[in-house]
Parts: C-alpha cells; sequence; structure tokens
C-alpha cells in the first residue's frame, strides 16, 4: 500500500515524523487549506515515506537567445522623429514658438532701450563704487582687522605694506587709462571719418547698455516673458503608485504588500507623460477605467488630462497609463491636414482626427463601412461632415448623402453630391430607400463587371485604383452617407427594407468599391438592425450613457474589455473610441470643421470634379429626388406594366406604359421621341445590371413589323426574384 505524501508548504519548525510513515505533521490552517493530497511518486514508481515538493527546481538553463527572444526592444528614435506628421507638427511648433518669442522681444526693444537708459546713472555709481573699492583694495580690509584684532603687529605691518604697494599701482593704472581716453579724445581729427563716427557712436550706445544692465535691479529684470510656464508637475513612479493605491481596490492595497511594477520607465510621449504599469494579480485595466474620475484625483490632474488604456497584446493587467500636461478638450488641435489644399486618395488612409498626443489619426474608408454613435450634441455629424468632405476632395467617389435630421448640417456636400437630401419626412426617407435600391442593383452590375474582368487586371477580385479610374468600367468608388440612420431604420413603411438593403451592402459592398457610412444618436436594438451593427468594419463613439448603447457603437463585449465611451465626459465634445481603424481602440478627438470653412472645401472639391468631369446628379441640377417622392420601384413597376406573356417588349413601350402608370415620376420621360425614351431607360437600368437589346415587334401605328431597342421581362423577373431571396438571406 502506497504512502500517500501532502503536497503543500509545511511549517519551518515542523519536520517529518518518522512514526508517521513520512508523513508531513499538521501544517499551518492557512496553508493547510490551500494543501492537496496526492500519491508520492517518480517516474510512475511510489515512493515510500519521502516528500515530494510541489516547485521543482529547473536545473534546465535556457540558451541566452531564448531568453532575449521575448525581451522588447525599444525604439532607436523618439517617436515624433519616426513619423513625419508628428515631426512636421513639432518642427511648426518649435518655429512658431521662437518666431513669437523673437517678435514679442522686437516690438518691445525701444521700451527696453529706455529702461536701460533710465538704469545707466545708477550702473554708473555702481561701475564707479566697485572700481573706487578696487583702488583701495577694500578686499583686504576684513584681514587687517583681523590682524589688529588679534594684536597680530607683524601680519598688520605685512598687509598695510601689501595694501600701499597695490593701491599706488592700481592709482597709476586708472590714472594712465583717463589720461589715455583725453589724449584720445583730443587727438581725434576733425571732421572724422563717418566709419570711425558710427564707431564711437556704437561705442557710445554699448556703453550705456552695459551702464544699463549694471544698474538693473534683480528683481527688475529688463525683458518681459514672452512665455510663461504652466505648472507642470513631473510624472513619477511615486506619483502612480499613490494615485492607484487611492483606488479603493483591495488588491491593490500597499498595506498588504501587494505590488505595483513598472516593466517600462516613464517617458514623455508628446505633450504629456506615459507610464506602462503591471497592476497587482488579480486586478484588471478594466478595474482601473471604471474608476478614472478617483485615479485623476490621486495624480491631482483634470480629468480630461488622464487617459487609462489596456495594453491589447500584453496581459489583462498591463496598464499603460497617459497624463497630459493639459485636458484634451483645452489643447490645441492641429489643423486638418487638407484644410488649405490637396487632393485624397480614397485608396489611402484619409484624415480624421487627432489622438491624446496630437498625432494624425487616418482612417482608410476603401474596402470597409463605418458607424458613427453618439449621444445629442456630442459632435456625431461633425465627425461624420470630416469624412465626407475627405471623400469629396477624391473626384473618383460617387457620394450620396442623405441628412434625415432636417437641419442642413451637410449641406456643403450638396455641391458634390449625385443623391442629396435634407429632412425627417416620408419623403426624404423615401428617397433615401430608392437610392439604396439602386446602390443595391450596382452590386449585382459591378459583380458581373468584375468577373468578367481578366485575372491579370483584377487579380483579388476586387476594384483597385486602375479600375475606378476607368468610367467606362463604371466601377469607381461609391459612399452612402446617411445621418440619423435611424429614422430610416424605424421608419413603419421603409424601415425594414432599408435595414434589409443596408444589411446586404454591408456584406457585399466593400469589394465592390461601396462605402456605407452610418451616423445615429440612438443606438439600440429597434433603431439599428443587428446584421448592420454586427458588420460595420469601423466604429466610432462618442459620449454615450450605457453599456447597451456602448456595445451597439463598439462591438459586443467592448464595455467588458473596457473599451468605454460611458467615460467621456460633457466637455468631451468631438472625443470617443475609434476602433477598427487600427489594431488597437483609439482615443480620437475628430477635426472641427465648421460651417463656413465646410463650404469653402465643398467648393474646391467640386472644383476639382468639374475638372475631372465627374459632377453628376444632384451635384448638376438633375431632380434625382423626384422619383423617390412617391416611394416607386422601378423593377417592379416594369414587371407590373408588362404582362407575363409578353416576352420581350420594346423599350418606348414600356416608357409609355410607365409614364401612364406614375405620370408624377416618369412625367419627364414622355416628351422624348422614340430613340430618346429608349435610351432613358436603357440608362435607368443600367444601375440594375439590366441590358437593352434588338426586339422584333409591330409598330402600331403603321402596322409593320420592325427591329427596335427593348427589353427582356425574364430579366426584370429574374432580379426580383433573386433581390427576394437575398433580403431573406440577409
Amino acid at each position: 500500500m502506497s504512502t500517500t505524501t501532502t503536497v503543500g508548504t509545511p511549517d519551518p519548525n515542523e519536520t517529518p515524523d518518522p512514526s508517521e510513515g513520512g508523513k508531513v505533521l499538521p501544517l499551518r490552517p492557512a496553508v493547510a487549506e490551500a494543501a492537496v493530497a496526492v500519491p508520492a511518486s517518480v517516474d510512475g514508481e511510489v515512493i515510500e515515506g519521502e516528500l515530494v515538493m510541489v516547485d521543482q527546481p529547473d536545473f534546465a538553463v535556457r540558451p541566452v537567445w531564448e531568453r532575449l527572444r521575448g525581451q522588447q526592444r525599444r525604439p532607436l528614435v523618439a517617436s515624433w522623429l519616426r513619423s513625419w506628421e508628428e515631426f512636421n507638427a513639432t518642427a511648426v511648433w518649435v518655429c512658431r514658438h521662437y518666431a513669437h518669442t523673437a517678435a514679442f522681444h522686437l516690438l518691445r526693444s525701444p521700451l527696453y532701450a529706455l529702461r536701460l537708459l533710465a538704469r545707466a546713472p545708477r550702473g554708473l555709481g555702481r561701475v564707479l563704487a566697485a572700481m573706487g573699492r578696487w583702488i583701495i583694495d577694500a578686499e583686504a580690509r576684513p584681514l587687517r582687522a583681523a590682524a589688529v584684532r588679534e594684536e597680530n603687529a607683524g601680519e598688520y605691518l605685512r598687509l598695510s605694506a601689501q595694501r600701499n604697494q597695490r593701491v599706488a599701482v592700481r592709482v597709476g593704472l586708472a590714472g594712465a587709462a583717463l589720461v589715455g581716453v583725453l589724449v584720445g579724445w583730443f587727438l581725434l581729427p576733425d571732421p572724422m571719418p563717418w566709419w570711425l563716427r558710427w564707431s564711437m557712436w556704437a561705442f557710445v550706445a554699448g556703453g550705456l547698455a552695459a551702464l544699463g544692465v549694471a544698474g538693473t535691479p534683480a528683481d527688475k529684470p529688463l525683458a518681459s516673458r514672452a512665455v510663461v510656464a504652466a505648472p507642470v508637475a513631473k510624472l513619477t513612479s511615486d506619483i502612480v503608485i499613490r494615485a492607484l493605491s487611492s483606488l479603493g481596490i483591495a488588491a491593490m492595497n500597499p498595506t498588504r504588500g501587494t505590488a505595483i511594477s513598472f516593466p517600462a520607465p516613464i517617458v514623455r510621449d508628446g505633450p504629456g507623460w506615459r507610464s506602462d504599469v503591471d497592476l497587482p494579480y488579480g486586478v484588471t485595466v478594466t478595474d482601473i477605467i471604471e474608476r478614472r474620475d478617483r485615479l485623476a484625483s490621486g495624480l491631482r490632474r483634470p480629468l480630461g488630462c488622464v487617459w487609462p488604456e489596456p495594453a491589447s497584446e500584453e496581459h489583462a493587467g498591463r496598464l499603460v497609463l497617459w497624463v497630459g500636461d493639459q485636458p484634451m478638450n483645452k489643447a490645441k488641435q492641429p489643423a486638418w491636414p487638407l484644410l488649405r489644399g490637396g487632393e485624397a486618395d480614397v485608396f489611402k488612409p484619409l484624415p480624421f482626427g487627432n489622438d491624446q498626443r496630437g498625432r494624425l489619426v487616418s482612417v482608410l474608408l476603401m474596402f470597409a463601412n463605418i458607424l458613427i454613435g453618439a449621444m445629442p450634441r456630442y459632435g456625431k455629424t461633425f465627425a461624420l461632415r470630416v469624412l465626407l468632405l475627405a471623400l469629396a476632395l477624391d473626384p473618383r467617389v460617387e457620394m450620396r448623402v442623405f441628412e434625415l435630421k432636417g437641419t442642413g448640417d451637410l449641406s456643403p456636400l450638396e455641391k458634390v453630391a449625385h443623391h442629396y437630401a435634407s429632412g425627417a419626412d416620408d419623403a426624404t426617407i423615401a428617397s433615401c430607400v430608392e437610392s439604396l435600391r439602386e446602390v443595391y442593383g450596382e452590386l449585382e452590375r459591378r459583380a458581373k463587371t468584375i468577373s468578367k474582368l481578366p485575372k491579370d487586371i483584377c487579380p483579388e477580385n476586387k476594384v483597385t485604383p486602375q479600375l475606378a479610374a476607368n468610367r467606362k468600367l463604371g466601377l469607381w468608388p461609391l459612399a452612402f452617407a446617411v445621418d440619423e440612420c435611424q429614422e430610416a431604420f424605424s421608419h413603419p413603411t421603409y424601415g425594414k427594407e432599408a435595414g434589409e438593403l443596408a444589411t446586404a451592402i454591408i456584406k457585399r459592398g466593400p469589394a465592390m468599391g461601396i462605402i456605407l457610412i452610418l451616423a445615429t444618436q440612438r443606438p439600440d436594438k429597434d433603431s439599428l438592425p443587428t446584421g448592420v451593427s454586427a458588420n460595420v468594419g469601423i466604429r466610432f463613439c462618442l459620449r454615450v450613457m450605457g453599456q447597451i448603447e456602448n456595445d451597439m457603437v463598439l462591438g459586443t463585449s467592448a464595455y467588458k474589455n473596457g473599451i468605454r465611451a460611458t467615460m467621456f465626459t460633457q466637455s468631451d465634445k468631438g472625443i470617443g473610441y475609434l476602433v477598427g481603424a487600427a489594431d488597437d481602440p483609439q482615443i480620437v478627438r475628430s477635426s472641427y470643421l465648421d460651417g463656413p470653412t465646410s463650404d469653402r472645401i465643398a467648393d474646391r472639391a467640386r472644383a476639382l470634379r468639374a475638372t475631372a468631369g465627374t459632377l453628376t446628379g444632384h451635384a448638376i441640377g438633375e431632380d434625382t429626388a423626384a422619383a423617390a417622392e412617391s416611394g416607386h420601384d422601378l423593377i417592379a413597376d416594369i414587371a407590373a406594366v408588362v404582362a407575363a406573356d409578353e416576352t420581350k417588349v420594346w423599350s418606348e413601350s414600356v416608357v409609355d406604359r410607365l409614364t401612364a402608370l406614375r405620370p408624377a415620376v416618369y412625367g419627364q420621360w414622355a416628351e422624348l421621341d422614340g430613340t430618346g425614351k429608349a435610351t432613358a431607360l436603357s440608362a435607368a437600368l443600367k444601375p440594375y445590371g439590366i441590358g437593352t437589346g434588338q426586339v422584333w415587334g409591330t409598330d402600331p401605328t403603321t402596322g409593320k413589323g420592325a427591329n427596335r431597342r427593348g427589353i427582356d421581362r425574364a430579366h426584370i423577373t429574374d432580379l426580383l426574384a433573386e433581390r427576394n431571396r437575398d433580403r431573406s438571406a440577409s
């Protein structure tokens, strides 16, 4: 029968009792509770009467390269030297700082001259007094006085003789200098050359300036301060430990001996300090983020200066604490890079805002969709406008913009948008849904176009810059933006269809160059379809009130993982969490572009598009909303006016029937001739991927047969059936 050995940590004052067969005598209560009884064995053989410790010594020595492989290399150069944007911002700041200092003192130079002139007499007195003390050897007076007090006659006589010798020499030097100046003055030529006259004036001015400096009181400096430095305390490990220990987390109580360690030095990082902290075992970064206000109190810094973040590449207890010199919402934000000029490229990251450190944050919108959510009045629409203006500066991008609030906040984009509407009424929402239908039709057309392209031209089966530049292919980037999208998704008539269309576009659109941008102030399950919120790749969440709203915008479990837009305060307008644009979540302050500035940028974008010949739709005065006011569906309308037994019908006949069905929608086609009607219908069907071809028919006016452009009804019914299947699958 084998002996059972209790594995644990024995009391050092207790030893195994041989009479008990090698068993460990009772452990201390705290240790005994954690002890586990297991048979003691080595290589499967039970050892009688042996104590086997759980933690065995590690005799294996790992090679040096294995131990070094897990270490993190610190960057060779500072971060502001590795980023052109940050280097440029730093250089601009330095130039502006010293330019301001130089201009400040230059404007005050006459005042400084008057101060020097007024203080020159006092300076002259100080110089003469110092010279007199030098001549009479005043510096040795304390030594002579000490010799007298000590009644040391020999020392006194020696010092007196030395003093008389010094005074004689110094009086001679001073007299010689005075005589030299007087002789030199009388020997000056009359009249003096101009260069000598100017030299004398410069010498006099320099002398007066020197006397003025000598006469300047210590408590009244000559020059005023051009820049007043704000007193910001250096962040130290003691301050961080004190602040973390004050959060009321039991596991982080210093009296219990729990340790807070620092895996890297505390360093300057932009306009603030960065501290990497390893929290005690069992404490997570989420615990710290929940107490951000108390952490700011412990650091004695404003709340807007303190930004705790998780280090996603490390363990859950690694905290990245950044403490700024001033609150993020009060710091001067760098100018938007495209503000003064330049053209955007949708295939490259577009400038969006700045992080806490003032570094530029860009967003790559091509092949992605974005959702922006926030409470009302916290900068949601302004953030959306920044992205749309960046897209507008790429003349290849077709823009469809719908602002369902009705305030006209996105009105600058009206100058460049193919479709544009503003309002919360049924007609505007119907126009938005109709445009969604058209974009949904674009999915099928673009998919067919891409599938037919040779592999050497389209190797990845997605839109490339070269394909986007070829207007004949119709694969230019298309951006569809809806502000206050909850108005469309919760609409009693159009809501269900709008959600289905948006979900399908989000899933299939990115590879085909279609970008969907949604913004909402009511991120809940009723206003934001699950299929939409679950498939958006990039999310920007400004201040929200609760966990549900936070996770609806930022993704499931974002709140649990410490990504909490609930921590933003009332003054943090324009500041939010950006997820999906980089490997880690980012705290970003979107660039601020007011109405007049946005108008100027939109004017520049319109000029670019006019030059490129890409102004279309609403931007050139076409009535793109008229067809949507009645909430019509072109494909469904054609299916309604073409009988089931009519396999092929002339386009002009279809147009005549459509104008009779909906005069308000198709009435403008009624005045066209036969060729014009065929052309109009062909253009309207093109976004749906349906073409027209030659159809044999009988002219009702002449009774003769003829070949004319027409449609195949099977194409219409096939598209309707496929669309219904896709929506059901979505």
